[in-house]
Formats: C-alpha cells, structure tokens, sequence
C-alpha cells in the first residue's frame, strides 16, 4: 500500500514523523516476522513542489516528491500545523482530486482543516487538536467535531487529534489493514504505548 504523507510549511513535526514511523516500522516488523513476505506499506512524503519545506521550528523537510510527480496513493495522509496550506486553492483541489483516488484519507491534528477545506468532512463526524476544536466549529459548521476522543473514523476517512494521537490512529491503520498482532509489535518495536481509542 502506498501512503502518501503531505508535506508544508510550519508542518507539526511529530503530525509527519510518528505516522511515517509507523508505517516504516511495520512494514521493517514483518519482514523480520514473515521472510519473504510482501512489504504491507511504502510511505513516502510529497510536498507542492519538491523544494524543501520549513517545518515548525525550522526542522528542514525535502518532499521525495511533487504534486507532479508522486506515485499514485492508496492512502493519503494530511498532518497539521499553522494551516496557512487553508488559503491555497491549488493544494484543496489536489487533496479533493487525490482522497478520490486514494482508498483511505486521514489526518493528524489540524489536517483535519484542510480535510474540510476540501469539502470531504461534509456531514461527517471529525476531530482536531484539543485546541483548536473551537476554530474548527466556528470555520466548518457542516462538521459534527468530537472532542476528548483520540480519532474518528468514518469509513474511508479518519482524522485524529493532536500529535501523539496520529500515532495511535496510524497504529490503528496498521491494525485494520494488517492485523492487530503486526500493530502491536509495531508498538512494542518503537517502545510505544499504544492508546486504541
């Protein structure tokens, strides 16, 4: 499965490295645990373009790919950050043209903005950081945002809360997509405390 993670400007850090961690560390767990079998992901970043992109704190990015150039994606994955990306009519259509593509669409903290920016969160149930539940609300009306709550999943779609949580949601996926027993030696490889809901 090929998991396409969305790289920008002032990107939370974590929102990208704990997911693609994940998804890297599972995929290194089953080969140790099943030789020979298939690789289960093949998680790469893009970005609009493949200049490297500052992220919080000025942690420097380079995307392995472009809007242009990426492989096609089974699941797209959109972390969050100071959502600037909001304003970009070019990325909200990218996003809206890509999830359709993809068999999955997720999110981690503030993704969850573009997520309903590009019309996807419509009628559905959400989440977001705890912080920025309130914003959320007040910008996207046409969105039942929950709180206290670590991720929904509505289908093809999931968004989770802030950080720590894409963790567990990307675990989650691992589970669903996988098995639970590769999720939790996921977890056990990265020392990590696998919160499930």
């Amino acid at each position: 499965m090929n998991v396409g993670i969305f790289i920008f400007n002032d990107i939370e850090v974590l929102d990208l490295g704990g997911p693609f961690e994940v998804f890297s560390v599972a995929t290194r767990v089953k080969a140790r645990l099943e030789p020979g079998s298939q690789p289960p992901f093949n998680v790469f970043t893009i970005g609009e373009t493949t200049a490297p992109v500052r992220a919080r704190n000025n942690f420097i990015v380079t995307p392995a790919h472009s809007f242009a150039t990426h492989p096609p994606i089974d699941l797209l994955l959109v972390p969050g950050g100071i959502v600037t990306e909001l304003k970009k009519q070019n990325v909200i259509d990218w996003i809206t043209t890509t999830s359709a593509k993809a068999k999955l669409t997720a999110s981690v903290c503030t993704g969850s903005f573009l997520l309903a920016q590009a019309g996807l969160l419509t009628g559905k149930h959400a989440t977001t950081h705890w912080s920025d539940i309130e914003e959320m609300r007040t910008l996207f009306p046409q969105v039942t945002v929950q709180e206290n709550i670590r991720f929904v999943e509505q289908g093809h779609l999931i968004t989770s809360a802030g950080i720590s949580a894409g963790i567990d949601m990307a675990l989650h996926l691992v589970s669903r997509l996988q098995s639970e027993s590769l999720a939790l030696a996921t977890a056990k490889q990265m020392d990590y405390r696998w919160i499930k809901s």
